[in-house]
């Protein structure tokens, strides 16, 4: 039967926020599904997110691209996107409630199997991951790609019960040598199962196509370390839902 992937955008609500995220699935296959949710970079929920989560759906997941700022909110500029992004970073717990917001939203989808639920990020969204496993969260693994990974608050690591895939720029300029130091002390300390991988002559945005391929603005595409960070992160999955 020819594949179908089937996508829409989903009104949710976090307390009185109403949230616009946008679910994947493919609708050949039949019955419930491992399940993957998506947070998006700083420029908040967009094209590239949704085109991840249908290469994911196309990977038999039931796949939820969930939305931090709100609907309709989408910074046009990277002034506006470091105000909102900065907002939330500086605001863990609210950035934690949000987040697992989206999480309910994905478990609500109706090919979902709730008891094998993953989720991944993308810079913000990497950042956001990791502050999902330190809430707690029911999930049996996060993925983030080329995120923050500062630790603010360490003895949160104790709070992870999942394990954690860091897919990381060995270049990356916007994500300091001690804020990689802290992440690993913190991951290390709490017993959590963690990875982290480095990816070399990458830098920040390395799996984003759309950022160009300078790597002296800090930010840029880089095929090879996109390539092996999807392929990591499918090999991280059919350990955690095999």
């Amino acid at each position: 039967m020819h594949a179908e992937i089937h996508t829409q955008a989903v009104e949710y609500k976090d307390g009185d926020t109403v949230l616009e995220g946008f679910s994947a699935y493919d609708d050949s296959i039949q019955g419930k599904r491992p399940a993957v949710l998506i947070v998006h970079q700083w420029k908040g929920l967009s094209d590239y997110e949704k085109k991840r989560a249908e290469m994911l759906a196309k990977l038999g997941y039931s796949v939820f691209a969930c939305d931090i700022y709100g609907k309709g909110i989408r910074p046009q500029d990277t002034k506006e996107a470091g105000a909102l992004a900065g907002k939330y970073k500086s605001d863990r717990q609210l950035l934690r409630q949000r987040v697992n917001a989206g999480l309910e939203a994905l478990k609500k989808q109706k090919f979902t199997d709730t008891k094998n639920v993953a989720a991944i990020g993308y810079c913000f969204g990497g950042t956001t991951v990791i502050e999902l496993a330190r809430s707690g969260a029911d999930v049996k693994g996060v993925v983030s790609f080329h995120g923050a990974l500062d630790s603010p608050k360490p003895e949160d690591g104790k709070n992870i019960k999942c394990k954690v895939l860091a897919l990381h720029g060995a270049d990356d300029p916007y994500v300091p040598a001690k804020d990689v130091a802290a992440f690993e002390d913190e991951m290390r300390d709490a017993k959590v199962d963690w990875q982290l991988v480095k990816f070399g002559g990458a830098v920040h945005s390395f799996t984003d196509w759309t950022a160009g391929t300078d790597n002296s603005k800090g930010a840029a595409y880089n095929e090879k370390a996109d390539k092996r960070s999807w392929q990591y992160m499918q090999d991280f999955f059919n350990e955690l839902f095999k």
